[in-house]
């Protein structure tokens, strides 16, 4: 899979019409997660990411119709970095002008122990792809898991995502390890597949 997946075109197309319920609730089911760690990692309490999160998606639907695809400008994703980033730069600047009336330090010592806004893109940018990644592999997991048996879906849990070895694994399930790698490389097909439809 690219290093640098990118958004399906088709999914963007049906962005722009702002009644498209299922496609909005698609990219929303990616996206909310990925922008809501993001304002954490930066030090936003849940509620101020939470509100953030929703700014960015207002921006977003508000702006759809300008993105402009030519690749030369910059992908998707980078355009709904830069907003969230903005988003964030400009929710902190707002905070540090305007304190709350509660003479909370801890407040105030968290505001000023946040990075300079022009320092944030290299690393914030990476930890949005990495954050991406973890969505979209979150999501194609959750959309195929009914196509398997659960012995399948846990052969390749097990030895997958929880990393334990394939003879451990054959036996908690009572299957031999060749079905463990038969079970494994089926689940991994199928999301490499559905990942496949989320990006180009």
């Amino acid at each position: 899979m690219d290093d640098t997946p990118t958004t399906r075109p088709s999914l963007l197309v049906c962005l722009r019409n702002l009644q498209d319920q299922q496609s909005w609730e698609e990219f929303y089911a990616i996206y909310q997660p990925l922008v809501f760690r993001m304002a954490r990692s930066q030090g936003f309490q849940d509620a101020d990411a939470s509100e953030l999160t929703q700014e960015v998606f207002v921006a977003v639907a508000s702006a759809i119709q300008r993105w402009d695809p030519d690749p030369q400008r910059g992908s998707f994703r980078g355009w709904l970095f830069r907003i969230a980033r903005n988003l964030m730069i400009n929710w902190l600047a707002y905070r540090r002008r305007h304190p709350t009336g509660a003479g909370n330090s801890d407040i105030r010592r968290l505001l000023a122990e946040q990075p300079d806004p022009h320092d944030l893109d290299r690393e914030d940018s990476a930890v949005f792809d990495r954050e991406y990644k973890r969505q979209a592999f979150a999501w194609a997991a959750e959309q195929i898991r009914g196509e398997f048996r659960e012995s399948t879906w846990q052969a390749f849990w097990l030895t997958s995502v929880e990393n334990r070895p394939v003879p451990e694994a054959a036996k908690e399930l009572g299957i031999s390890a060749g079905a463990v790698y038969i079970a494994r490389s089926r689940v991994m097909a199928r999301l490499r597949q559905k990942i496949e439809t989320l990006e180009e």
